[in-house]
């Protein structure tokens, strides 16, 4: 049987605490490592936050990120000390898709949510007991 590539899809919550984010860091590392590098793909839309946490980790372990950009202004609508690191994470994307929409939304950001599960193997999610924001 032909290897196949372990598509990872990646949802968290923004404006963590830095202390919580280590933890995240650390335990996605972890979970991540149960992959062949060389089969990883990691599906991000690289807001602030757990969604960097996670496009790190993919790339730094080997693996490859695909960005997945929910609307037009998705970069504007992200806090301004997040947009470099954003460009920078699009840069070592080997695919960015973005979304059909020219405004960021909530019904943008479902769409990006909906294209994680219709691509990837596994859905990974982040979440701080709190409804979203945004």
């Amino acid at each position: 049987m032909l290897p196949r590539h372990d598509r990872l899809a990646f949802t968290g919550h923004r404006g963590l605490p830095d202390d919580v984010e280590r933890l995240i860091d650390d335990v996605l590392r972890t979970e991540l490592e149960r992959f062949d590098a060389t089969e990883l793909v990691g599906y991000s839309s690289l807001a602030d936050g757990a969604d960097t946490l996670f496009a790190r980790a993919v790339l730094d372990l080997g693996g490859r990120l695909v960005a997945i950009i929910p609307a037009a202004d998705y970069r504007e609508a992200l806090p301004v000390a997040h947009r470099s690191v954003l460009d920078d994470l699009v840069t070592q994307a080997v695919e960015v898709v973005t979304l059909d929409f020219p405004e960021s939304t909530s019904e943008s950001h479902m769409a990006a949510a909906r294209w994680f599960l219709d691509h990837a193997d596994e859905l990974i999610a982040v979440w701080d007991g709190q409804p979203a924001r945004g």
